[in-house]
This record gives C-alpha cells, structure tokens and sequence, in this order.
C-alpha cells in the first residue's frame, strides 16, 4: 500500500512538474490514441502554404530595389529566397508542434493542424521543424560567403531564434501579442532590405520605404489568422493582439495594414512605368478588407486569408516588375 501511494505520489509530482515546465515537449502529448496517420498532405499543410507569398514577396522586392540601384546578382537572390522560405516554413511547424503540445490549437475552428489531428509523435513534428530551420540556416550561411556580408550571420541567427521562440520555450512572445509586430520586422523591413544589402552592401531609399509596405502585409497575414483564432486564444490563454485590442479594432487594424501600402505605392505609380498596373492588386485586397469587416464564420477569415497572401504576391511580384521596369519599361525591338 505504501509502494501504491508513493508511486501515485511520484506520478502526480511528475505530472505538476510537466504542467509548471517552460519546454512544452515536457507537458506531455495532447495526441491522444486511435487518430489517423498523417498523410504527405498533413505535413504540405503544417507549413501552411498559403502564407507563403509573406516570405517571397518580399524577396522580390528587395531584388527589383537592388536592380533599380544597378545591382543585380542572381544566386543571392535565389538565397535570400531560401532563406526566407524555409525560415517561415520552419516557423510554421514549429508554431504547430507548440501550439498543439500546449492544447491552444485542440477547439480551434480554422484547418486543423498535423500534432492535434493525427497520431504523428509530436517529437517527429519538432524534428521536421528544426529541421527547416537548419537549412534555412544553411542557406544563410551561403549567403553569407557568396555576398561577403559576414553580419548577416548575426541577422540570420536572430531570425532562427525568432522563428523558434514565436510559440516555443517558456515565455513564447507570440502569446504576449507580439507577433505581428516580429513579422513586420523580419518580413519587410530585414527580408527586403537584406536582400538589397545582400547585393549592394548598402540599403536605398526605394527599398527602405517598400519594406515598410512588405511588413504591413505580413502583418495582416498574421492577423486576419488571430482574428479568427480569437475564441480559442482567449479560452487557452494565449494573448494575441485581437484578445487584447478586441474583434472590432483588429478588423480597423487589420484594413489599416492592408491598404497603407498602396499610399505607398502611389508614389512609384507615378514614376514607374508599370507602376499604375500594381495598383490593380486592390481588385483583391479590397474585398478581403470587407470579408474580414463583416466576417463572422471561420470560411470567411480563410477566404480573406487567401486574399491577403494573393494581395501579397502579386503586389511584390508587380512591384518588383515595375522597378526593374523603370522609368520608361522595357525597352524591346
């Protein structure tokens, strides 16, 4: 009997001691028995590619800025790419491996994620992630040698430590509400401006003033996500900036950072010859500022997401196009 009480003493202390640990891989599984296996398509969908064009737009940019300074070097670019894909990658899953360890992904109501849906260990799920992360890492490393910007070194190990730190260890920043704030600096202002470094060795004027464009969309991104997570964040504790400003001043907010760039953009419209044709890219950012205003079920916030990653995209991709462009375009014949 005294075994008895003591090994049930023994389990009850080990379960408060994952319950108080900061590393959520000592909480203990939320992955509960008999769940499926995970498909090639659970795994596509952890790294959540619709909020891809948050990393390459931006790259785009910073590419079409470093071409309009004269500068143009093509296996950086292609780097600079890598890096940013696969450190958002990475940062993807390893959102859903802590998300799903600490239970704030179990009664969420959008697309349900790889370590909460399916019977994947989620040690496997933290592997894939830091996996990335590494050759996102890699990436810069090379970067870094090709370009001969050795502080991007330091840049690229911030980056990494962000990445991972977003929802893991014991004080995650994105559950302060500081989220969107990370990837306005990471997506705009370092991937468009380190690109441009990357090139030139020295930012410009165009590309410090379109990575503050590029930043506002990746904002948006990860807020029009938190707006529909709203629910579930407040139910799990997780301080995201819609739980702490409310539903209705994070749709403001949300409209605010997806139509700030185009008063940006005005200004290269009038100076670039393709510059009015990126205007066009309003034809998709507005109806995805009146989907989230009046949205109120969980497929009206992934129609506005969709919008918000096909406005991304096709502002950097004609961005970048009306900057290589120039002043008078392409000149053919």
């Amino acid at each position: 009997m005294a075994k008895t009480r003591q090994a049930q003493g023994g389990r009850k202390q080990d379960a408060s001691v994952r319950e108080r640990s900061g590393n959520p891989a000592r909480r203990g599984s939320t992955v509960r028995p008999g769940k499926r296996p995970p498909t090639l398509g659970d795994w596509i969908g952890a790294t959540r590619p619709r909020t891809l064009p948050m990393s390459i737009a931006p790259v785009a940019v910073g590419t079409g800025a470093a071409y309009a300074a004269a500068g143009y070097h093509l296996g950086i670019s292609l780097l600079c790419l890598a890096v940013a894909v696969l450190l958002q990658m990475g940062v993807n899953v390893a959102n859903d491996y802590s998300d799903g360890i600490r239970g704030t992904d179990r009664d969420r109501q959008g697309p349900r994620r790889i370590t909460t849906a399916t019977a994947v260990e989620p040690r496997t799920v933290r592997t894939v992630a830091l996996v990335l992360l590494g050759l996102g890492a890699a990436a810069g490393v090379a970067l870094a040698i090709v370009s001969q910007q050795w502080w991007l070194l330091v840049v690229g190990a911030v980056c990494v430590a962000l990445a991972w730190f977003y929802t893991g260890g014991k004080h995650p920043y994105g559950y302060y509400g500081l989220g969107e704030v990370v990837v306005f600096v990471v997506f705009g202002l370092i991937a468009v401006n380190g690109t441009v470094f990357a090139t030139l060795g020295r930012w410009t004027e165009d590309s410090l003033v379109l990575s503050a464009a590029m930043g506002c969309f990746a904002a948006a991104t990860m807020l029009v996500n938190n707006i529909r997570d709203i629910d579930s964040d407040r139910a799990s504790g997780k301080r995201s900036v819609p739980t702490l400003i409310g539903r209705v001043a994070a749709k403001v907010l949300y409209g605010i950072l997806m139509l700030v760039p185009f008063g940006i953009l005005a200004i290269y419209a009038l100076a670039l010859a393709y510059g009015p044709f990126v205007l066009l890219t309003l034809a998709a950012a507005v109806p995805a500022v009146v989907i989230v205003a009046m949205g109120r079920t969980t497929r009206d916030y992934v129609t506005a997401l969709g919008l918000t990653a096909l406005t991304t995209l096709l502002f950097g991709l004609g961005t970048a196009v009306a900057l290589w462009g120039g002043i008078t375009g392409f000149m053919l014949g």
